[in-house]
């Protein structure tokens, strides 16, 4: 039952304190109180109260201890890194997000407000873009999808989704920009020419002159090109099996066969069979060469990435749909490869192309100096 007690302040005003005490079985099992000025307002509050807490489950809820979002963050990441291993990205991101003044709010307290104040804070203060920013709340949201029905938190299932409503209006959330940059003729001949004269110095582990040329002609990415196996490749049907493709919601156990352009092929079969991999690389010491090679050479806002995005534009341009395109790259989307039909039928920028024949017979040169080498001596 509630009750109302009426307190005079220092100041004169008079406080009324209304309070709800709810009984079971002579023990209390649930009580609140709180202050208000006038006698309607505690009266009011006290209906309000006893009817949420009439309703089936209430005192259990209104009981239970809160969880903070670190709390909610440390558990999801414990337990689905067991089911399906996160990646670098989600991790880090989450664990940052963690150690915020958002992660110390219990669940209870996450509103559509105060994700919008993350977000806006993030942008403001932290100098983030809308697209990171856009990211983030992704990346926790898939922690809210879980806490709530999995582990019953007390999460508002609204509170995400309106918050993201919101930043879009404001234009504080928008998807990535679409990179067009592609690598120029004379830019790649820079390239191999740089890293044919580290390889013939012996001055690299890495491959890198068969390493970019094989992900120009195949559109694979650089973790998928060192994850690629002798054992995974269909002679027949000149397909390779790329696993863990990258995927929206599925990146581990998302494996597909490809289709391998003439050009891939004949690079790949080149390879010699040192290894399980095709290309025993780490994926990060690719992309660090990279990088060095372009700094180096003063080759501006080039990425390994931009390779995959020349390698399908190149396939529209020789003419290839969509369908044929798709089993080379791996897209599941069609509609996400709708900016590359404008290119169909323009011809192909690498006809005749030296550097081709170069790559592909480095091996056998290799070979030959060796030999000469020992004969010599």
């Amino acid at each position: 039952m509630g009750s109302i007690t009426v307190r005079k302040r220092k100041d004169g005003s008079v406080a009324y304190n209304a309070q709800v005490r709810i009984m079971q079985k002579g023990v209390t099992v649930y009580q609140e109180s709180q202050t208000f000025d006038r006698k309607a307002s505690a009266l009011a509050w006290i209906k309000r109260v006893e009817t949420e807490m009439a309703a089936p489950g209430a005192i259990t809820k209104a009981n239970r201890s809160g969880v903070t979002v670190k709390e909610m963050i440390d558990r999801y990441l414990l337990e689905y890194e067991k089911l399906r291993p996160l990646g670098k990205t989600k991790r880090a991101t989450l664990k940052a997000i963690g150690e915020t003044w958002l992660g110390k709010l219990e669940d209870k307290e996450i509103t559509s407000q105060k994700l919008v104040e993350y977000a806006n804070g993030r942008m403001k203060d932290d100098g983030i873009q809308a697209q990171t920013v856009g990211n983030d709340l992704a990346h926790f949201g898939a922690v809210l999808s879980v806490a709530r029905p999995a582990w019953g938190y007390d999460i508002d299932p609204m509170a995400m989704p309106d918050a993201r409503k919101v930043l879009r209006k404001m234009g504080a959330v928008t998807r990535s920009k679409e990179r067009n940059r592609r690598p120029t003729l004379e830019e790649l001949d820079k390239l191999f020419e740089y890293f044919s004269q580290m390889r013939d110095r012996r001055r690299q582990e890495i491959d890198m002159v068969r390493v970019v040329a094989f992900a120009l002609f195949s559109t694979r990415r650089q973790e998928e090109i060192t994850r690629i196996k002798w054992a995974d490749i269909d002679e027949d049907r000149k397909m390779v099996l790329i696993t863990d493709m990258k995927n929206p919601g599925q990146k581990y156990g998302n494996d597909i066969w490809c289709l391998v352009p003439d050009e891939a092929w004949r690079i790949m079969k080149s390879m010699p069979k040192v290894a399980d991999d095709v290309f025993p690389y780490n994926s990060r010491s690719v992309s660090a060469a990279f990088t060095r090679a372009c700094r180096f050479l003063e080759i501006e806002d080039l990425h390994f990435h931009d390779l995959r995005h020349d390698g399908v534009s190149r396939l529209f341009e020789v003419g290839w749909d969509i369908p044929k395109v798709a089993s080379v790259s791996g897209h599941r989307d069609w509609n996400s490869m709708r900016r590359y039909t404008h290119l169909k039928g323009d011809g192909d920028p690498y006809k005749d192309w030296p550097w081709l024949e170069r790559i592909i017979a480095g091996p056998i040169i290799e070979a030959q100096k060796r030999i000469k080498k020992r004969d010599e001596s």
